[in-house]
């Protein structure tokens, strides 16, 4: 389908020269605790926006991208957003990765009627703020599910034992959902121990956990954390496999935590080691461009996430605010790294999970868990997708 793009009136005020940029903010954590996540997810943004571009932009309007730190902070990340939204007149915000920093910046670009998309924050509650606000990635729900199968399932666990982040929304979460699927299985809660991020010692919590006797141990953290309370629980003489989710998908998980993460299992948005097309050329042009650095999950989500925004301005026609909130919400089967992504009612994308396993600094692919909605066959691409190319090549 053929048609003019209609700049927001901002964007027209921007650039009354020469042919107008679309501006689109990106807010990530770069220098704070979970650094990895902030620049794994700017490495996707840019790379998504620079095949873009490099294919003629949208409609001939190039993509600009306005980064914003906000150091792994709630109050920086509504700041950041604050900023992208009155300052720099963006049209559209990917970000954040925790979901702590986009439930405090989300209503920041609710109040502002500017569609945010989020890459990786998993608690339900963050689209659950507004209309305006979408997510790539699958929630809690159902990564919780996803291991409490696994478990239950797959490695024949009765008991299990949790550890989690008291002060994270995200890690919160993750342990009611899980809890709620592991006890629909016929599984038992045996211990559930907390912590708060930064600790050094959890070898009070994991001697506790010890006591209990349990077959798997639940940890939804994140990298720095998880790193070090592997060590500990090998360290007290915990055996049995340790359990988490996308939080842990980060280099440094490695490089902190060493041999102590062999036999461990995750949930994760996408493997790098999918032999899928579209995925094998992303992971080699990621690792071309980023000095053979091997894509995580962050960084896949937030290439989608830009991807899919551009597809939805395309189908809008326009970049003004309500009419592109709309297309976004009608996002259907777009063929992302990450999986067929499609917007449900509350704006959260249904689209599936796989499960990895920790050995000898890899992650290794063992199965992958469709939701509900898409157990059964797999459907098309849209028209839409069939029509709008990022990239030269036709999968992308």
């Amino acid at each position: 389908m053929a048609f003019g793009l209609t700049l927001s009136c901002a964007q027209q005020q921007q650039n009354s020269g020469a042919r107008s940029t679309i501006k689109v903010g990106f807010f990530g954590d770069l220098s704070g605790p979970t650094f990895n996540y902030g620049q794994s997810a700017m490495n996707g943004v840019l790379m998504a926006a620079d095949e873009i571009n490099q294919a003629g932009g949208i409609n001939g309007h190039k993509i600009d991208v306005v980064i914003a730190d906000e150091k792994g902070s709630p109050e920086t990340a509504a700041q950041a957003v604050g900023k992208l939204i009155n300052y720099d007149k963006v049209v559209a915000i990917i970000g954040a990765g925790a979901s702590g920093n986009s439930l405090a910046a989300a209503p920041r670009a609710q109040s502002a009627q500017v569609p945010l998309i989020s890459p990786s924050s998993t608690n339900p509650a963050v689209t659950q703020t507004g209309d305006y606000i979408f997510r790539a990635c699958f929630i809690d729900a159902f990564q919780g599910e996803v291991m409490a199968k696994f478990a239950a399932n797959t490695l024949k666990a009765k008991k299990a034992a949790i550890m989690l982040d008291i002060d994270s929304p995200y890690s919160r979460g993750l342990t009611d959902f899980f809890e709620f699927s592991f006890a629909k299985l016929d599984g038992r809660i045996v211990a559930k121990q907390s912590y708060s991020q930064g600790d050094a010692d959890y070898r009070g919590q994991l001697s506790a956990l010890k006591t209990a006797d349990p077959d798997v141990i639940y940890i939804p953290g994140y990298y720095g954390d998880v790193a070090l309370i592997a060590k500990q629980a090998r360290q007290l003489g915990l055996t049995v496999p340790l359990l988490g989710a996308d939080g842990w998908d980060a280099p440094e998980l490695w490089e902190l935590g060493g041999d102590a993460l062999n036999g461990c299992y995750i949930s994760n948005h996408y493997s790098a080691d999918d032999p899928s097309e579209n995925i094998q050329k992303f992971a080699h042009d990621y690792k071309q461009r980023y000095g053979n650095l091997i894509p995580d999950a962050h960084a896949a989500l937030a290439y989608d996430a830009l991807r899919f925004l551009a597809e939805a301005i395309q189908r809008a026609g326009t970049t003004e605010g309500k009419k592109l909130r709309d297309a976004l919400a009608e996002t259907k089967n777009f063929v992302g790294v990450t999986g067929i992504i499609s917007m449900d009612r509350e704006r959260n994308a249904v689209k599936p999970a796989v499960v990895l396993k920790l050995q000898d600094g890899k992650y290794i692919y063992q199965e992958t868990i469709q939701p509900e909605a898409q157990l059964g066959a797999q459907p098309e691409p849209s028209a839409a997708k069939k029509n709008f190319s990022p990239s030269p090549r036709p999968n992308r």
